[in-house]
């Protein structure tokens, strides 16, 4: 289908979202200018200038194409020729079955991939509104902590409430301050992921009476209050603070970020441990490990004061602290068309983050997708969006509500899963007849969700 020719595409916003839109911009041919406002103007949360600068985690989540729906969207990605994945890939840490990186490398590694490319322009500096009228082709990628100018003037322009919602960050620690007389390195279960050996975590371990008094100090430690206008803002459950968790009961942690199962304390074989802390590798050299699933909105003293309790974290030294800041996000399946554009503002498409989806691998995806569709807009035709059937495509339909169900249904960032992927038609026998149950039966449909997705992506493609 034929459109308006445009002849250059504006992005706003150097993160993932941005930074993976601005690569398939260009690699399809047409110029882009990438806008972005750091290092100049720096977020509460960001510490460098670099773009896709990684800053709550440096895991991508699972890497397993077969059986996770993490892992498809990962290798979705790398089938469409994304740069993010290129780069996490080429950066990737020892982290069991995780897709982890080393942050800086990784962000090197995409800053100078647009450098480089002769169709990317930068430019520098806060964008404060809307973007002017000659600028027919805009892809906004300002993320979660879009600058308030911006956030308010989108606002304005949608006529629509802002949805908001807390993420937090957990703290890193230097290797070297870890007490290995009481931890060890091993992955759950033994398991080898990209770049790893099976002992890719470090893990700490905590007897009853241990974690039950870590669950109480938790509880009662000092925390961040929230000042009146954010104190309504929900939080989202896939990155909740620790002492949320905690207050929700007793053995939750247990059960989420501290689950003792599948490791084995080799100080102490014959006792199983009632708890563990795990710690992932945070960069290359190895020095830095981050304490996984420890978000926090813990202030800074009581933070050290109740992480040193941890057996082996005694005299933990830590190169940064944990936080909780406010995300933004835009009421996407309101305002936004089936070309990722503003209803009310075509000239404007959102990419990442701010249009409604959480997580790394996630807002590089609907980077890859806005690209893909400016790009094409900008050479005359238009490009639909992948099939529901995708991992990709179902993205797409939870941004644009295709998920969504009856008058009152609200709409929340998510993650990929597989419940998001439309039903397949199975017969739950194995290769020798035999009738699938409980978790093999489970696992059939996810294998089979996952070769259908990436078989349908590629006739996308």
């Amino acid at each position: 289908m034929k459109t308006e020719k445009t002849n250059i595409v504006h992005i706003i916003g150097a993160g993932l979202a941005g930074s993976e839109a601005a690569w398939q911009v260009a690699q399809a041919g047409v110029p882009v200018i990438l806008h972005e406002m750091r290092p100049e103007v720096q977020t509460e949360v960001h510490q460098g200038g670099g773009f896709a600068e990684l800053v709550c985690s440096n895991s991508f989540r699972s890497d397993d194409k077969d059986n996770n729906a993490v892992g498809v969207l990962h290798e979705e990605m790398r089938l469409c020729g994304s740069l993010i994945m290129a780069c996490a890939d080429k950066h990737k840490l020892p982290a069991g079955g995780a897709l982890a990186v080393d942050r800086e490398l990784f962000s090197d590694a995409v800053s100078k991939a647009l450098h480089d490319h002769p169709l990317v322009s930068l430019e520098y500096g806060e964008i404060k509104g809307l973007p002017p009228a000659d600028w027919d082709n805009v892809i906004i990628a300002t993320g979660p902590l879009t600058s308030p100018a911006l956030a308010g003037a989108i606002l304005e322009a949608s006529g629509e409430d802002s949805l908001a919602f807390f993420d937090a960050i957990a703290p890193i620690i230097y290797k070297d301050s870890i007490d290995f007389d009481i931890a060890w390195m091993q992955s759950r279960y033994d398991k080898k992921g990209p770049g790893g050996d099976g002992a890719d975590y470090i893990n700490c371990p905590l007897n009853k009476q241990q974690y039950e008094t870590f669950i109480q100090a938790l509880i009662d430690s000092d925390q961040t209050e929230f000042k009146d206008f954010e104190k309504n803002t929900p939080y989202f459950d896939a990155c909740l603070p620790i002492e949320v968790m905690a207050a929700r009961g007793a053995e939750t942690l247990r059960w989420g970020p501290m689950k003792p199962v599948g490791l084995t304390n080799p100080h102490n074989p014959h006792v199983k441990s009632h708890a563990i802390v795990q710690l992932r590798q945070d960069n290359a050299l190895g020095t830095l490990y981050n304490m996984v699933g420890f978000q926090t909105k813990m202030k800074y003293a009581a933070q050290t004061q109740v992480f040193r309790t941890i057996p082996g974290l005694e005299k933990a030294v830590f190169a940064r602290l944990g936080g909780i800041h406010r995300n933004t996000f835009i009421n996407a399946p309101k305002l936004l068309n089936a070309q990722l554009q503003m209803k009310t503002r075509p000239n404007l498409r959102f990419a990442g983050q701010i249009m409604g989806v959480e997580g790394y691998v996630e807002s590089a995806a609907l980077g890859l997708i806005t690209g893909r569709m400016a790009a094409a807009q900008a050479q005359g035709n238009t490009v639909p969006a992948p099939p529901l059937t995708t991992a990709l495509g179902a993205l797409v339909a939870h941004v644009t509500g295709g998920f969504m169900s009856g008058p009152k249904a609200k709409f929340q960032p998510m993650n990929i899963n597989f419940g998001l992927f439309p039903p397949i038609e199975l017969t739950y026998k194995d290769e020798d007849g035999k009738r699938l149950r409980g978790k093999f039966k489970t696992r059939f449909r996810k294998r089979k969700l996952a070769e259908r997705a990436l078989k349908d992506i590629l006739a996308w493609r």
